[in-house]
């Protein structure tokens, strides 16, 4: 019988994540070990959640190792033979492995699992029903379904070329083949790249319908327009690129990036009256250069 884990990350905010653990333990009814990392937050929030939830396996992480890292470090402290990454300002209303493990049964090749997401908030509108192809040289994808209400529209499973890290299941032997998610990123596209190592290992990726979660969304960052955002979206998608793109399209990237791409965000966030985001675009290309981080890991280098 498959054995799940469920890995969650938290980083200052133990009520969301209890919110989150009690659906879990309401709702689902397939056996599950659940651990929760702290990932190092200003107090220590392991001995809150530990004392709330007795049956979690709380780990201690005096220091921020970014999204990666913190669910890395779940994953080796896990028994499950498949890994349940679930963001900790997410609920479930129903019991989702079943159609999760479901979906896996189904081809041997099935080496990770989205279900359906929809936003937690007016209307519940869906955020993720599979994934658009990632671009070439804008280094985009587009969430299917996003901001869409749900009306069964998307109601039957496919192979997507990328699953979104919020709500993610992904085997123990796609994880041996492929490695774990890359750290280099810290915060943004590590679940992209880490998609593209496990379809390079011969797997294929599922959307599954047939489980659902609800998702509060950018709890942790502060919301939709942040420094942290600004920041990691333009180091990193370069960063993409430098490690998924052959020498003439990474160039080609390179260039799209910083003279058009940021460019237009840096105009765009003046119009919007957020102009104090502009520094970290561009502190996010000087970065990207000088191959570290130095927003929220100052001096930390990042590897090709």
């Amino acid at each position: 019988m498959e054995r799940v884990s469920i890995i969650s990350v938290n980083f200052n905010g133990w009520e969301v994540t209890c919110q989150m653990l009690e659906s879990l333990y309401r709702h689902l009814e397939h056996p599950f070990e659940c651990i929760v990392v702290d990932n190092g937050s200003t107090r220590d929030e392991s001995l809150l959640i530990g004392q709330a939830f007795p049956q979690v396996r709380v780990f201690r992480s005096e220091h921020n190792l970014g999204f990666a890292g913190a669910n890395n470090l779940g994953m080796r402290m896990a028994s499950g033979t498949h890994f349940l990454l679930l963001n900790n300002d997410t609920i479930v209303e129903e019991d989702i492995l079943k159609p999760l493990l479901d979906r896996f049964r189904m081809s041997a090749r099935t080496g990770a699992v989205g279900p359906k997401i929809r936003f937690e908030g007016a209307g519940r509108p869906i955020q993720f029903a599979g994934y658009t192809p990632m671009t070439r040289i804008s280094i985009r994808n587009w969430l299917i379904g996003c901001d869409e209400p749900d009306l069964g529209q998307y109601d039957e499973p496919k192979r997507t070329p990328a699953i979104l890290g919020a709500a993610m299941m992904v085997s123990r032997e796609a994880v041996e083949s492929s490695g774990l998610m890359p750290e280099v990123y810290f915060l943004y596209y590590e679940e992209l790249d880490w998609c593209e190592l496990i379809h390079r290992a011969g797997w294929e990726m599922w959307y599954e319908p047939a489980a659902t979660v609800f998702h509060k969304g950018s709890v942790t960052v502060g919301g939709k327009e942040s420094p942290v955002r600004a920041y990691y979206q333009t180091r990193n998608r370069l960063l993409f690129a430098r490690r998924n793109r052959a020498l003439c399209t990474r160039w080609l990237s390179y260039i799209f990036q910083v003279f058009l791409a940021c460019p237009k965000e840096c105009i765009r966030f003046g119009l919007r009256g957020r102009g104090d985001l502009i520094p970290f675009v561009l502190r996010g290309i000087r970065d990207f250069v000088l191959k570290k981080d130095s927003f929220l890991n100052p001096g930390k280098l990042c590897i090709s």
